[in-house]
């Protein structure tokens, strides 16, 4: 009876050993699972000028660079491009740099669960796609009709209404359907930190693949010296 007993007892443990292994693989599993959820990009907006690795719609082709990081929230954002965004195309059209604009989302706090600073980047890049000549005319349309923070932003209504103003139709489904949602948010986490912060901020900037301070940015007219 007692060797019976110890046997018994003995097939106990392997079952319970081999429980807790099961155990332990599926908790792996579903760590490495959530991991690559939190991570994967989801689907990357195909189109001229879109680098799917960095997130940046291209405009103009000069060899320097100019990429900068925005968030259709951000009320500087608005500010810096009042007041540089002439002189910046003018050196892309010029063929002096090639403006890189990457649309972030750090913002959503401030549209009450809206989730404005996504969706809103998130219609960029769906403009982007479609037509890539509309892509600043959509941005400076943005600005002009920016909502102010803690408001519950732009509908995707108003914003497909203001894509339609500058001539670009057909991405409704894009815009309310959240289409480059997941890759928005995989490209905010890629955004640089400005010398001197301690975490990401808009507007930021980096000339030539080196991100700078904004408190080093000329005054407005002297914009193209930093690329002297």
């Amino acid at each position: 009876m007692a060797q019976a007993a110890a046997g018994n007892r003995n097939w106990f443990a392997i079952w319970v050993s081999v429980a807790v292994v099961v155990i332990v693989a599926l908790v792996v599993a579903l760590v490495v699972w959530m991991n690559r959820a939190a991570t994967d990009p989801g689907t990357a907006p195909a189109g001229a000028g879109i680098n799917q690795e960095t997130g940046a719609i291209a405009v103009g082709s000069g060899s320097q660079t100019l990429d900068t990081y925005i968030d259709f929230m951000c009320p500087i954002c608005n500010q810096f491009e009042t007041t540089y965004g002439p002189e910046i195309l003018d050196l892309a059209n010029a063929g002096t740099i090639t403006l890189n604009i990457h649309p972030i989302s750090i913002l959503d706090r401030y549209s009450q669960g809206t989730k404005y600073s996504t969706r809103s980047a998130n219609a960029m890049y769906c403009v982007a796609a479609a037509d890539p000549d509309k892509v600043v005319p959509f941005m400076q349309a943005m600005y002009k009709n920016q909502p102010e923070e803690n408001s519950t932003g732009l509908t995707d209504q108003q914003i497909i209404d203001i894509a339609k103003g500058v001539g670009v139709t057909g991405i409704d489904s894009c815009v309310t359907d959240g289409t480059y949602t997941q890759f928005v948010t995989a490209m905010t986490e890629k955004t640089p930190i400005q010398p001197g912060s301690n975490g990401i901020g808009t507007p930021t900037l980096a000339i030539n693949g080196n991100v700078i301070s904004n408190q080093t940015i000329p005054a407005k007219g002297q914009f193209a010296t930093l690329f002297q």
